[in-house]
């Protein structure tokens, strides 16, 4: 019942309730703007014909394989078409996309595999050694490889395992896409560090995906046939949902193995890019770049920017180069970005470094994202929206995870209160924009990527010299953010920086080595807790 009293026949049937899947844009694309250009990298350019065809392939050649609807099938991949093909042909055959981080180390990668029961992976050859290495930790069945060669890049396969254009031959083109039934039905599965060593699978549904699609698309805004660069990698909150996006707007995808200042360049120039996410040490990059890797472009690009707020200084040297930059914010567990720092006019006269510093704020909900605020984490109770008292992020809506797999009491403990806790702590100015004063729970946001300082403690912690450690953020004009560890050495033992950050690096992935070590006694409570407040003002001041 409604807000009718007699609803009598209104109920959900075919004809008026169709769930709600990204999926749906490509099978539009296809009849709509089937000879338009879907996919550039290099000298490869395909039709929206080329790319549904494809994408179909690999949905039947997956099925070949004994890839089940409800199964997990992981990409080890750069920004490259096959990894664009992959997030719209494995749920076209039911399954779940598990984009992976490339930048991890064996361990990791095998726990993840293991964890998310990947039944397949598809790995570019850059990659293999690594994800040989892991498949021999596993402790469940090892899963299927696939090896997808980059012939532009000049990375070929090796031979040892199917190539994936040897599995899209065997695909049927006729093949009928499995849709969702239900648009909870989970689309993808990305692991995220969190706030322990070990990542949480964050699982997101049909529904979430279609509505991050629609609502960029509004609030950029993005016109009919942009054109959009794969700055943003693909294992992140899968492209932020870019991907899943572009056919709706017949737009093209320029795929960027390698982020360069000349790649970005010359894509601008040379494809005409109007659009790109990416970390603010991207935007550093196109300013620093040199004399020879510049390009003209008589056009603006458009630009969304998340992670550690740029500075000032970045926003003041790239929008007269021809980039409109908006901060954006989110995490894995909303799908990428949820809030947005959306200008006024009013601002537009003040001095610049007031209007670089407003520019950089966290902003306000997106048109997909439902209530997103400041409250006190132990009471719910609203932040007082004054631009000093702290509080908590919150965040409600279609576009929060279904939750962590297989772990119910992080999921409940996520959600408690009705909102999602994101861990990041804000101040909320009197017009309801959050800006972020610190992170909650010692998240260091380096170049993009989440690095767990309780990961890295417990690596430096097995070096034999060390006592006690502590990891925080110290910030860094390149990645805004880089690990610092405090160190205290046991008595009689003897090490040094060198010798820790190498310890370090063979047994983590390299954005996650400590890239300073300070040797001294760590501050400390009454009751032996760490004040990592007073190491975070330390490692400033470096």
């Amino acid at each position: 019942m409604g807000w009718m009293r007699d609803e009598t026949g209104l109920e959900k049937n075919a004809a008026n309730f169709v769930p709600l899947t990204p999926l749906s844009h490509l099978q539009r694309a296809v009849r709509l703007y089937p000879d338009q250009e879907a996919i550039v990298y290099r000298s490869i350019r395909r039709t929206y014909s080329e790319y549904h065809e494809r994408c179909t392939r690999l949905a039947s050649g997956l099925m070949k394989l004994g890839v089940a609807p409800g199964d997990v099938v992981a990409t080890v991949l750069p920004n490259l078409p096959a990894h664009a093909e992959a997030h719209f042909g494995v749920p076209a055959c039911g399954a779940v996309l598990n984009a992976i981080n490339t930048r991890l180390e064996a361990d990791t990668i095998s726990y993840i595999l293991d964890h998310g029961e990947a039944k397949v992976v598809l790995v570019d050859p850059q990659f293999l050694p690594v994800v040989a290495d892991a498949i021999e930790q596993m402790e469940g069945p090892p899963p299927t490889v696939i090896e997808v060669a980059d012939d532009e890049a000049g990375v070929h396969a090796h031979g040892h395992y199917t190539e994936y254009e040897n599995l899209l031959a065997s695909g049927d083109p006729d093949f009928e896409w499995i849709m969702p039934e239900d648009e909870w039905e989970s689309l993808a599965l990305n692991y995220t560090s969190g706030t322990t060593g070990r990542p949480k699978g964050v699982v997101y549904h049909h529904r979430g995906a279609y509505l991050m699609t629609m609502g960029t698309a509004v609030t950029w805004p993005m016109p009919r046939y942009a054109k959009y660069l794969t700055i943003v990698p693909l294992f992140h909150c899968n492209n932020w949902n870019h991907t899943w996006m572009m056919p709706m707007l017949g737009g093209t995808i320029i795929c960027c193995r390698d982020i360069t200042a000349k790649a970005i360049y010359d894509a601008i120039a040379d494809e005409g890019v109007t659009h790109f996410g990416a970390a603010p040490i991207v935007l550093n990059t196109i300013v620093n770049a040199k004399d020879d890797e510049r390009r003209a472009f008589d056009h603006i690009v458009e630009v969304f920017t998340a992670g550690a707020p740029p500075p000032a200084a970045t926003l003041r040297a790239i929008e007269p180069l021809g980039f409109h930059v908006t901060q954006v914010y989110g995490l894995t567990e909303t799908y990428g970005h949820v809030t947005e720092c959306i200008w006024q006019a009013q601002w537009d006269d003040l001095p610049d470094e007031e209007r670089y510093t407003i520019k950089a704020r966290t902003g306000v909900s997106m048109p997909m994202a439902g209530d997103i605020t400041a409250m006190d984490p132990e009471t719910m109770e609203q932040t007082p929206m004054d631009s000093t008292q702290q509080g908590e992020i919150m965040i409600r809506g279609n576009t929060v995870m279904k939750g962590y797999l297989k772990n119910p009491r992080a999921t409940a403990k996520s959600f408690a209160g009705g909102y999602f806790h994101s861990g990041d702590i804000a101040i909320q100015h009197p017009d309801g924009y959050l800006q972020i004063a610190d992170r909650a729970k010692d998240i260091i946001i380096s170049g993009g990527e989440n690095i767990s300082s309780v990961e890295v403690e417990g690596v430096l912690m097995m070096h034999q010299a060390v006592l006690l450690c502590a990891v925080v953020a110290k910030p860094d004009e390149k990645w805004g953010e880089v690990p610092c560890a405090f160190v205290e050495v046991k008595d009689g033992a003897e090490t040094n920086e060198a010798d820790l950050i190498a310890f370090a690096r063979e047994r983590l992935a390299g954005f996650k080595t400590p890239k300073a070590v300070v040797f001294q006694e760590l501050p400390k409570t009454s009751t032996g807790k760490i004040q990592k407040f007073e190491l975070r003002t330390m490692a400033r001041e470096m």
